[in-house]
């Protein structure tokens, strides 16, 4: 459901999410899940392709577009679940962030709210506007005043949580990544030498030594 749509979405685009979402799911889960069923509000249209690459069967014609998973798939924790991981930065990491969320402005409240939120997942707007007990739409519009967007702040989160977490000589760069929310390390690769101009490995190899 497009809650703030003020057209009907395009067929196209209900494709590319119910994909993507297919996709995701199979590699969090790391084997190949399959929709219990796909439906769509079109009429029928290329059956055969839908049935063949969400790999099972297709309804058309129906009140809302539908992608539905078995109970037991949807449940089952991402291979990239860590919480022995977790528990070994969480001290640390829970005191730098009372400290930021102690005063300072929306916008340090609302990084250090996504900071913690950020650890193996990619919070949502909505996430962060409940810790601030606001609405989604007031936590956007107040961003906006302040030359923000929400995309903005993930990143800048995602960026300085890069360089506390490469401090941290018993994480590998894999589950630096997976700390940050980001699906694949090469993904948190790219990302970074964006923000940096250098790879992680020798960001943390330069840093380490100047602390050292």
């Amino acid at each position: 459901m497009w809650l703030l749509a003020e057209s009907t979405e395009a067929p196209t685009w209900i494709d590319m999410c119910f994909a993507w979402t297919l996709t995701i799911g199979r590699r969090g889960a790391g084997r190949d899940i399959n929709p219990l069923r796909v439906e769509f509000r079109r009429p029928e249209l290329n059956r055969r392709l839908y049935e063949k690459h969400f790999g099972c069967p297709v309804k058309f014609g129906v009140r809302r577009n539908k992608l539905i998973f078995r109970a037991e798939d949807v449940t089952q924790p991402f291979v990239t679940h860590n919480p022995e991981l977790l528990e070994l930065v969480a001290p640390q990491l829970e005191a730098e962030l009372r400290q930021q969320l102690a005063g300072g402005s929306l916008k340090e409240q609302a990084k250090g709210i996504l900071k913690r939120l950020l650890a193996g997942e990619k919070p949502r707007l909505e996430d962060v506007a409940a810790e601030l007990r606001i609405s989604a739409r007031t936590l956007q519009r107040r961003l906006l005043e302040e030359g923000l967007t929400f995309h903005n702040l993930i990143e800048e989160a995602r960026r300085e949580m890069a360089r506390h977490y490469l401090r941290q000589p018993s994480l590998e760069l894999n589950e630096t990544a997976y700390l940050l929310g980001y699906e694949d390390p090469n993904s948190f690769i790219r990302a970074f030498h964006q923000w940096e101009g250098t790879s992680p490995g020798e960001w943390r190899s330069s840093h380490l030594s100047t602390v050292h």
